[in-house]
């Protein structure tokens, strides 16, 4: 009996052969299942994932928003950033709109305090972070502004 075991995680397909006598397991074939993500020619920034890295740490470290991480690779990076591939080379930046000016929340933060801290007025935090609602009521610490 044969069984296919597909593992998104890695992004590799496994064809494995069980002896129906024992508990042998063949390993008969590794395939790339997925497509490797293309950066886009524009990029100014790149950044190979690695183990254990999420969009919040990547950003943290590569001073690159949240939002920013999220639609610069809207193509390869799903919405809540649970697909990320071990050596899958990212883009942080698009040449001339590429802000490197981040924030990391903590908790009590507010807007106010971020744009006094970056030393910009509030409607241009809000412009550069659109997926900030106007309140503010959806900042959470560890995120990147």
């Amino acid at each position: 009996m044969a069984f296919k075991l597909t593992l998104f995680a890695a992004a590799l397909t496994a064809i494995i052969s069980r002896d129906s006598t024992s508990t042998r397991v063949l390993v008969l074939t590794i395939l790339a299942s997925t497509a490797i993500a293309q950066v886009p020619n524009n990029c100014s920034r790149t950044y190979k994932v690695v183990l254990g890295d999420t969009c919040d740490k990547i950003s943290a470290a590569q001073n690159v928003s949240t939002f920013q991480l999220a639609h610069v690779n809207a193509d390869t990076i799903n919405p809540d950033c649970s697909n990320l591939v071990s050596g899958e080379t990212i883009c942080l930046g698009i040449e001339g709109q590429d802000c490197d000016n981040t924030h990391t929340i903590v908790s009590g933060d507010s807007c106010s305090d971020i744009s006094v801290a970056a030393n910009i007025d509030l409607s241009t935090l809000l412009a550069n972070n659109p997926n900030v609602d106007s309140t503010c009521s959806n900042i959470y610490p560890d995120e990147v502004r």
